[in-house]
């Protein structure tokens, strides 16, 4: 969320923010609505004021003035009771359009529409050359009984899966792989945060209201997330923390879960886009500093891009345009790793800094000698999984149909490769 200050005194930067990340929120109706909020409040502490001075000369009346007092009172109560009425009807649409203004993207945000548009900053790693037309992940994972993606929807569902023999051991290695990178990495917290949230941390965080249609919600009113961000963001909410703890980073585990909704077509096979998955995140509160926050998210790209790196597994990162943006993101970087069988990068990781954006809504501060300021907030992936388990396997086919492990998950699988056949 904005503040409202920030909007009235720039309305024509928020506007062009809101244009390039092709949001489209009606500023004028919120600025009138918010000249109607301030009259309505000063009629209100006007009547409150009046009420509280009506009453103590009530209180000091002989009993003859005392009556004729109590009856103006009611000319006051009326004023009192208008007032707060018509702030209360205010305050509903006000809340609403102040819940759908855009944070302002960095000026390095390029134009864009979609992921189609976002830039290629940085490659790494070479594209593996096969000899032979490479099997895609959901082939290689049923060829060794790794998945089994039939029982799964049978039981679970739609992009229902049961993860098996070797499939579950190496999801293993790469938890435990991930785990110990970032336990002895400076600074970061390890936590296992709820999956099941309430609203509030989702409404904080701008998953509601914009993207309620992909979240499942319980018969009691909670939600179930998608990812550890929202709860660990949610674990300092109506808190106010000292200076001294900044930076706060939490290395966050949480189950996770997507509708995903909206995405009827992609990747319907296999473990790629699933419904219930778990994922290891990276959540940083810095201070209220434009270049912490450009430091810290660039930090958290590269514990990224190290672990892909140690993985061997070659990639690009992207600069996401304007229109693959979210409402609360000043910029994202996401990163992809290559796909032999689609010939493509497919997402792994995605970087966000938001400055106080989610921390205004979720009145997350810190005080800074005799000044209170709200924190600047950053995530980004650690690992998810299964996913990552497709671009493992695709890279590290070989000819006869074994997968070869790579170096530095061998210690936990026990195992340098994955032997053809079942």
């Amino acid at each position: 969320m904005l503040d409202i200050r920030f909007i009235r005194e720039n309305k024509d930067i928020v506007a062009a923010g809101a244009a390039k990340k092709r949001i489209k929120i009606d500023l004028d109706r919120l600025l009138a609505l918010d000249d109607q909020r301030k009259e309505f409040q000063k009629k209100f502490d006007d009547a409150r004021a009046a009420q509280h001075t009506a009453s103590e000369k009530i209180a000091k009346a002989a009993t003859g003035e005392r009556e004729r007092l109590i009856a103006d009172m009611s000319k006051v109560k009326e004023d009192l009771k208008a007032a707060e009425d018509g702030l209360a009807e205010v305050m509903k649409e006000w809340r609403v359009l102040m819940l759908h203004v855009p944070n302002v993207p960095d000026m390095t945000v390029p134009e864009g529409e979609s992921d189609a548009d976002n830039q290629e900053v940085k490659t790494w790693g070479d594209l593996p050359k096969f000899s032979f037309e490479p099997k895609s992940a959901s082939e290689l994972l049923l060829m060794h009984d790794m998945v089994d993606l039939e029982r799964g929807a049978k039981v679970a569902g739609f992009r229902g899966y049961f993860l098996k023999n070797d499939g579950v051991r190496l999801l293993w290695a790469l938890e435990r792989f991930v785990q110990e990178r970032f336990m002895h990495r400076d600074g970061f917290q390890p936590m296992i945060a709820p999956s099941l949230v309430r609203k509030e941390p989702f409404i904080g965080t701008g998953y509601l209201p914009q993207s309620e249609e992909d979240l499942y919600k319980t018969q009691d009113g909670e939600y179930l997330a998608g990812t550890a961000e929202v709860a660990g963001m949610g674990y300092y909410m109506n808190e106010i923390l000292d200076k001294g703890q900044l930076p706060i980073k939490f290395f966050a585990f949480s189950p996770c879960f997507r509708r995903e909704a909206g995405s009827h077509g992609k990747d319907e096979k296999g473990i790629f886009r699933v419904h219930e998955f778990v994922k290891y995140e990276q959540i940083v509160l810095c201070e209220a500093s434009h270049e912490e926050s450009v430091k810290h998210h660039e930090e958290l790209t590269k514990n990224s891009e190290e672990l892909l790196q140690e993985l061997q597994l070659p990639y690009h990162v992207v600069l996401n345009c304007g229109g693959d943006i979210g409402l609360g993101q000043v910029k994202k970087y996401d990163i992809e790793a290559w796909m032999p069988s689609e010939k493509k990068y497919r997402e792994t990781h995605s970087s966000s800094y938001f400055h106080d954006f989610q921390t205004r809504r979720l009145n997350i501060r810190y005080r800074d000698g005799e000044v209170v300021k709200f924190a600047h907030s950053l995530n980004n992936t650690a690992l998810a999984l299964p996913r990552i388990l497709c671009h493992i396997v695709e890279n590290n086919q070989q000819a006869d149909g074994s997968i070869r492990i790579p170096q530095a998950l061998q210690g936990y699988m026990g195992k340098d490769g994955i032997k053809s056949g079942r």
